[in-house]
């Protein structure tokens, strides 16, 4: 990689553009983009360079932002030119990211089929499935023998997606199979169509959410999937490639909520310091509020801890075993969740696991903490002649309030999913939250029962 971005370097300094040209024609298409990415202020002089389906394709699989940077620059011809050798699913997943400004200028440069093509896909929501899907695919009738599919793939192959998956329709558009083009080659050319339908068809709806996609294509191994609408008519597909990117953007939103913030949307050194700001502040005003509540409970608890200051030194251990065994827990549930590992129909094995493993964990972390301030009252008389309630206190307490840390951090996640809510904004920060301020009620609670008329 080195070596490219180095003779890329020279040859751009040097300005011959004819040696420039063949020497990004010459290297694979990723490599073109990694250039690009290593040096986005001569991006848009390579996409002007490269021969038009090379400037497409190293186009297409660059990051939005730097698509933004490109089409500033680029010239009104290239523009047209790129957009309309674009595919529709990623001049449409372009389209949709850009200003509503942009996409009028841009519009007005396709080609009329084109800018049918592209208004119709843009209909769909945004997050729907019809946002993805292609129209570029091969669909024969199951009536056709062997020949003379193959004689139609050869005609329209070369427009198409994908011709891995030959998709079969009657007479008026409606999705009856989908068949492998290897199931095609290695029968005798007489066959009927219909003498291959095997009936297991696996196809997705326009206006399912895309996270249904993504699972769909998880659990079955297929390169592509067929769209449909609610009278199963044949709209399109969907590929693999498309269903990758958008599982790495949902990641990256997922990841991004669980640290307690807004899902970015750009590279993180691409985006501006006020929209950081912007992204960040909410979570953390929120948050802040909570952590608020901390205060007016160790302030309606006040007069027991004036009477037994000891309890005060456990409450960064009580309320930080609560809230990350709370994270834990949501963070757990989360990703079992995105793969579809559980569903909201799971909600009661999940509380019968977290109740069983809460509660272990709770009592691990409390005889740890009995024994260590059973160890230290060899060192020091902190604790008192009492010690014994304050380790009891405290071991009691760690177990209640690491299972109610993981309980709520468990459950959280599949309550916000059926509100309709997205499950990753049960933040491993917002589930902390809510457990320190709980765990501070579960701590004195426990300390004031044990310890009434002795220190309290």
């Amino acid at each position: 990689m080195e070596d490219l971005l180095e003779q890329t370097r020279l040859l751009l300094e040097e300005g011959n553009e004819r040696k420039l040209k063949k020497f990004l024609d010459e290297q694979n298409i990723s490599g073109v983009a990694q250039v690009v990415d290593e040096m986005p202020e001569h991006g848009p002089r390579i996409i002007e360079t490269l021969s038009v389906n090379r400037a497409t394709n190293v186009f297409r699989i660059l990051d939005f932002s730097a698509q933004q940077r490109i089409l500033k620059k680029l010239s009104g011809e290239r523009i047209a030119a790129v957009i309309n050798h674009l595919p529709p699913d990623d001049r449409t997943a372009l389209f949709s990211q850009l200003h509503g400004d942009v996409v009028k200028k841009l519009i007005i440069l396709l080609s009329p089929e084109d800018r049918k093509e592209t208004l119709s896909l843009l209909g769909y929501k945004e997050d729907s499935v019809g946002r993805l899907m292609t129209p570029d695919y091969i669909a024969v009738n199951k009536n056709w023998d062997v020949t003379r599919v193959l004689s139609h793939i050869r005609r329209h192959g070369k427009n198409s997606e994908t011709i891995d998956v030959i998709y079969i329709i009657d007479e008026n558009g409606v999705l009856l199979d989908d068949i492998r083009i290897r199931e095609i080659l290695l029968v005798k050319p007489e066959t009927k169509i219909s003498e291959l339908m095997d009936q297991r068809l696996i196809a997705l709806h326009a206006n399912d959410p895309q996270e249904e996609a993504i699972a769909v294509f998880r659990m079955n191994n297929r390169v592509a999937l067929p769209v449909v609408d609610e009278e199963n008519i044949l709209l399109g597909i969907v590929t693999v490639d498309d269903i990758l990117w958008i599982a790495h953007e949902e990641f990256s939103e997922d990841i991004q909520k669980i640290g307690g913030t807004s899902a970015l949307n750009e590279p993180y050194l691409d985006i501006s310091i006020p929209k950081l700001v912007k992204k960040r502040v909410g979570w953390l005003i929120v948050l802040f509020l909570g952590e608020m509540l901390t205060a007016t409970a160790m302030g309606f608890f006040e007069g027991q801890i004036a009477k037994a200051v000891v309890l005060a030194l456990f409450v960064p251990l009580i309320i930080s075993s609560g809230g990350n065994s709370g994270s834990q827990a949501s963070t757990l549930i989360i990703q079992a969740m995105a793969l579809g590992e559980v569903t909201l129909a799971d909600w009661w094995k999940v509380m019968r696991r977290e109740l069983i493993s809460g509660t272990l964990l709770g009592i691990t972390l409390g005889v740890i903490g009995f024994f260590r301030i059973y160890l230290w009252t060899f060192f020091t008389p902190i604790y008192g002649p009492h010690w014994h309630l304050v380790g009891l206190t405290v071991s009691i307490a760690l177990t209640g309030v690491v299972l109610w840390g993981s309980l709520t951090g468990s459950m959280l996640p599949l309550l916000l999913k059926k509100l309709g809510a997205d499950p990753a904004t049960s933040s491993a920060p917002f589930v902390a939250t809510l457990v320190d301020v709980t765990g501070l009620i579960i701590y004195f609670s426990i300390a004031v029962m044990l310890m009434k008329g002795i220190l309290l």
